[in-house]
């Protein structure tokens, strides 16, 4: 695998059964990691239709990883009742980290991104005007362009930890 891209669901804090569907991992509000059905190896090869669909135009070679929720989010970091947790974007960090050492992925923003910087350097795909990520609850001072320079420095600190 070659790359990590980091999103929400667009849902509840919960996981529902579409998401199981399109992402590896899934972590819900409380921060507990829970398997989608396709296995980060379903996404080596995409040519099959076996595979975590969850980035138009870059499945291939990429885990997907979401964080449940921001349903309704337009902006408004009062607009969804369903803001990502502070214990969910940790646990997201940590498993973000583990991946890395376990897949021998590099911590660069080429490699471990959100859903927003893979499409804005892919104007052409599908995943192109996505907002996730470009904005963390918990570290709401955090502003949109730093969203994935933050979680990295995030995904370091708990690579040197796990």
């Amino acid at each position: 695998m070659k790359r990590i891209i980091l999103h929400w669901t667009a849902g509840t804090n919960q996981p529902n059964s579409i998401e199981y569907e399109h992402y590896h991992y899934l972590i819900n509000g409380d921060g507990l990691i829970i398997k989608g059905k396709h296995s980060v190896h379903d996404n080596k090869n995409c040519t099959d239709g076996n595979y975590a669909a969850h980035c138009g135009g870059g499945n291939t070679g990429s885990i997907g990883v979401a964080m449940c929720g921001m349903k309704d989010f337009n902006g408004n970091p009062n607009s969804t009742k369903y803001a990502l947790t502070r214990k969910q974007c940790e646990a997201t960090f940590e498993l973000l980290a583990k991946l890395c050492k376990d897949y021998s992925i590099p911590i660069t923003p080429q490699t471990v991104l959100t859903h927003y910087e893979f499409g804005q350097a892919h104007p052409k795909t599908s995943s192109y005007g996505k907002i996730d990520i470009i904005f963390l609850p918990p570290f709401n001072f955090v502003p949109k362009n730093e969203v994935g320079d933050f979680i990295r420095n995030k995904v370091r600190w708990y690579y040197q930890r796990v």
